[in-house]
């Protein structure tokens, strides 16, 4: 089965945050909907392993802030490829408190506050429901699209993720070309001594060529 057909699928790029354990926490994620209009109600998927799931079904409240075109590369690198066990994600970015959960104050076309639902087991992730309770109208239009992730800024998908694909990169034409090992991040050209991935900040040395 060629599974390179499924990256045809549409997605956007979120930010979950939460309040767990006295701190701040949350991850990047690409799946979320809107499932109904009156007293709207949406769903995201989360990895079962995932930090902040955890502290999802802990804090039952959680929000949604909508990543638009001009987010930092290192933002999705900070959230989607480092856990929360050990990093202070929102510590690297301008922030505050909404309804008792931290949401995203720049590069972002909007903010949700969500009420969990229901979480519902689907195998490796979970699916959690949950009810819209406010919004916050963000600085920034044009949502990043999943698409725009992985053709602009050349990104890929953490492994926790239910679009990862192993051994997925971005294409290039280019005929010197390094994938980073963490993020999937794809360099054109020979890598400067002192370079540093721009989405997840490790050194060169975690780059292999393509």
């Amino acid at each position: 089965m060629d599974l390179s057909a499924l990256r045809n699928v549409s997605y956007g790029l979120y930010i979950v945050g939460v309040n767990y354990e006295g701190k701040e926490t949350g991850c990047v994620i690409n799946t979320c909907m809107q499932l109904t209009s009156q007293n709207p109600l949406f769903a995201i998927c989360l990895n079962k392993d995932n930090y902040t799931y955890q502290a999802i079904k802990q804090a039952g409240v959680f929000s949604l802030s909508i990543l638009s075109e001009q987010t930092e590369p290192s933002v999705i690198g900070t959230f989607g490829f480092k856990s929360g066990r050990d990093t202070d994600k929102f510590a690297q970015v301008k922030r505050q408190q909404q309804d008792g959960t931290p949401i995203l104050t720049e590069n972002v076309c909007a903010n949700l506050i969500l009420k969990v639902e229901q979480i519902i087991d689907v195998e490796t992730h979970c699916l959690i429901t949950a009810r819209l309770v406010n919004t916050v109208t963000g600085d920034s239009k044009n949502p990043m699209t999943y698409s725009y992730y992985h053709k602009v800024i050349k990104g890929s998908a953490p492994k926790s993720a239910p679009t990862y694909q192993e051994n997925a990169v971005v294409e290039n034409e280019d005929s010197v070309e390094y994938v980073c090992s963490v993020c999937g991040y794809v360099h054109k050209g020979e890598l400067p001594d002192d370079f540093i991935c721009p989405i997840c900040k490790v050194p060169k040395e975690n780059f292999r060529r393509k």
